[in-house]
């Protein structure tokens, strides 16, 4: 996420580097640099020199504080202006009516329908609503069944009449619908359009008037930088919604959308799509995005991800086993799903400070534990509870029926035991889930 950007401020500051206090000079020199990456990363050119205008009248004269270096410092100043320029504070959603209304609009092929789903997923799961979901895209071939796929996924209902072709009348009609039967949410797929077709626009703001929507949300596709503001700017202008969704933040996105799309809309950034599974959607947080944007990582998010996957009774037994020494691969295996569930690999190793810059030429696939989880399902029910069964017949068996060699299989038996010694000790400092699965992980993939 946004690692171009990332290592060209990195180097933008390490002008700074040994200096040791800010002057207009370094100062100049550094910004000249910050303003490359910002329109290298396809920030619209007035925001970027306006930034870093600001910038620049906050460092020059600063002293250096007494727990800083001048570059330290000028990152400070640049994540707290990057953190105005992205919204400042977090921005919910609207969930006031009964039911609560929430109207997604936006261009063709940005993720509309496949993130209706996952918001539908995120209130029910995290927020205890009862969602319907509505198809009024009565145009894109399948549309309608790509809604009914998503909703049977995630356990939520569908709403479609797929011969009615006035959106209008659905939507009303789903609200009806969804008033009789206790739903508390309606989430209100729209077809795509294009801003400039004038028809398909007067027809998304005919269901807007008609149905009120608490929450207007306009979806738009990240790696489209600058084209995904104007974009913005000409729904905005139509349709005066209330939020931005940026998807596809998981791909090789320049971060100009995320950067500028308030300042030119006015509107803030309420989620962010990262990844292809329903689970993959975030609440938008400007100053963790800021520290992510700058390489400091967002350990506040990586722990509650974790903490939603945290079951406390699990950890009872865990821990039961840990002190009897009686941790095995299954075990171990609970804890993989756990971390997957936490979402793609790649997403959370960038939370962890430093580690995005130390692997940002490693390619980190979603399934890094293929591998370990095939060689641990090759074992039998006996070997998984007890490792010290494998001896070399039963490892070449191991090696054989997960596709994997001796040497994978021995890795993971060393590793495994380094990690369920390390686990113990830890449970006597009182070490929490996550820090002894993380910790005991770290190498293995």
């Amino acid at each position: 996420m946004f690692d171009n950007l990332s290592d060209k401020l990195d180097k933008a500051f390490h002008i700074l580097k040994g200096h040791g206090k800010i002057t207009e000079v370094n100062v100049a020199d550094t910004l000249k640099e910050v303003r490359r990456a910002l329109l290298d990363a396809d920030v619209n050119f007035k925001i970027a020199k306006d930034f870093t205008t600001r910038v620049k009248e906050k460092a020059i004269g600063e002293d250096v504080l007494t727990t800083l270096q001048p570059g330290q410092l000028m990152v400070k100043i640049v994540k707290d202006e990057l953190t105005e320029l992205m919204g400042g504070d977090v921005a919910g959603v609207n969930l006031s009516g009964n039911p609560s209304v929430i109207l997604m609009s936006g261009l063709q092929g940005s993720g509309k329908t496949t993130f209706s789903g996952k918001l539908a997923n995120f209130l029910k799961t995290k927020k205890n609503k009862k969602p319907l979901l509505v198809a009024c895209d009565i145009y894109r071939p399948a549309a309608i069944n790509q809604l009914h796929v998503v909703g049977d996924q995630i356990g939520v209902e569908v709403y479609s009449e797929p011969e009615n072709k006035n959106p209008v009348e659905i939507a009303q009609n789903a609200i009806k619908h969804a008033k009789a039967n206790g739903y508390n949410v309606v989430i209100v797929d729209t077809a795509g359009r294009l801003a400039v077709d004038e028809e398909m626009m007067t027809e998304i703001a005919n269901v807007h008037k008609a149905i009120e929507p608490q929450e207007t949300l306009f979806v738009v596709d990240s790696m489209t930088g600058q084209d995904a503001v104007n974009t913005a700017k000409a729904f905005n202008d139509r349709l005066n919604f209330d939020g931005v969704v940026l998807t596809k933040l998981d791909g090789d996105t320049r971060g100009g959308a995320a950067i500028s799309i308030k300042s030119v809309v006015n509107k803030p950034i309420k989620f962010i799509g990262t990844g292809e599974k329903m689970e993959a959607i975030d609440v938008f947080y400007p100053s963790r995005m800021a520290d992510r944007i700058l390489g400091m990582g967002d350990v506040v998010s990586l722990v509650e991800r974790a903490q939603e996957q945290y079951d406390e009774e699990e950890a009872r037994k865990l821990q039961k086993k840990i002190a009897k020494n009686e941790f095995g691969f299954d075990d171990f295996l609970t804890q993989i799903q756990q971390v997957k569930k936490m979402g793609n690999m790649k997403d959370l190793v960038g939370m962890i400070p430093g580690a995005g810059k130390a692997l940002k030429d490693v390619e980190i696939e979603d399934d890094a534990f293929k591998h370990i989880e095939a060689i641990i399902y090759s074992m039998t029910p006996d070997e998984r509870k007890k490792p010290a069964l494998l001896d070399a017949k039963r490892k070449a068996r191991v090696a054989k029926g997960s596709g994997t060699n001796i040497q994978q299989v021995n890795q993971l038996l060393k590793q495994f035991d380094q990690m369920s010694k390390m686990m113990k000790m830890m449970q006597g400092a009182g070490g929490k889930n996550l820090m002894r699965m993380m910790g005991g992980m770290k190498g293995m993939r």
